[in-house]
């Protein structure tokens, strides 16, 4: 029932003794931002391929930068998604691929050098895609990702790395084209699809973000599958996808210090 305070949406529970809103568990928790500005928001970002901007956002709604930074890091908390059963199936195609992300190297002294960030991506054609932020592309990186995500009945398609070797027997069907050869197509093995969804990501993060640290690179990836795994073509429109980030809002918590401690981390190491 309402309790004594004025508040609009703050109710008293009666068994917990404390005072609760439709916030309390979600990541709307503990913020004063205006619940139109976080559905604007979500909104926003799940209708813009490439993603949006601290930038924009800040110079749509005003706020400080920080708020700005911060609810976008919380949108895409509501966007990641738990992947319990594997991908693909029986007749079922499913691509990996690996690239870098980050700046090239300058002859500039005053610059650091350039460290890329390395990525892994299983894409399932005309289904959803799970991307992963890895130490380094190894074997002994990849192999568990791929044999804990990925359905041994579908027919796997790569590239002529050495790395997918071995799992790769695993599979009903080890599709592979020599990319050092300039072979790209080859019947129906192509790594293609995943390439494509690589050049989303890559559009986005050097056009729309400019750079993005290893500590919250695993974010921005999940913002990306999310909307790669709910688009358009599997009949899912930009209000649908909204209400499915909302929807992942349930249960889940983003605290400042927590997205603060991990950047300070990045720094250190």
């Amino acid at each position: 029932m309402q309790g004594k305070t004025t508040r609009p949406g703050l109710y008293k529970c009666y068994a917990g003794r404390k005072p609760f809103t439709v916030r309390i568990g979600t990541v709307f928790e503990s913020n004063h931002s205006p619940m139109r500005i976080w559905l604007q928001t979500i909104y926003m970002m799940c209708s813009s391929k490439k993603g949006i901007s601290t930038q924009q956002l800040h110079r749509t709604f005003g706020g400080s930068m920080k708020t700005a930074w911060f609810l976008r890091h919380r949108v895409r908390e509501a966007m990641k998604v738990l992947h319990i059963d594997p991908m693909g199936g029986a007749c079922m195609t499913v691509e990996a691929d690996e690239t870098y992300i980050g700046r090239k190297s300058t002859s500039r002294a005053c610059e650091p050098p350039a460290v890329k960030q390395a990525m892994f991506a299983l894409v399932q054609r005309d289904g959803t895609v799970r991307s992963y932020h890895v130490p380094n592309v190894t074997a002994a990186n990849l192999r568990p990702i791929v044999v804990k995500h990925t359905h041994t009945d579908s027919h796997f398609q790569t590239d002529e790395s050495p790395i997918y070797t071995r799992v790769g027997a695993n599979f009903s069907h080890h599709g592979v084209v020599n990319h050092s050869a300039k072979e790209y197509v080859r019947g129906n093995d192509y790594t293609n699809t995943a390439e494509g969804y690589f050049s989303i990501i890559k559009r986005g993060i050097y056009g729309i973000y400019q750079h993005v640290s290893e500590a919250h690179l695993h974010r921005y990836l999940a913002e990306y599958v999310f909307r790669c795994s709910n688009r358009i073509k599997l009949g899912i429109n930009d209000v649908a996808r909204t209400d499915l980030a909302i929807t992942g809002a349930k249960g889940k918590r983003l605290m400042y210090r927590t997205t603060r401690g991990a950047r300070a981390a990045a720094h250190a190491a």
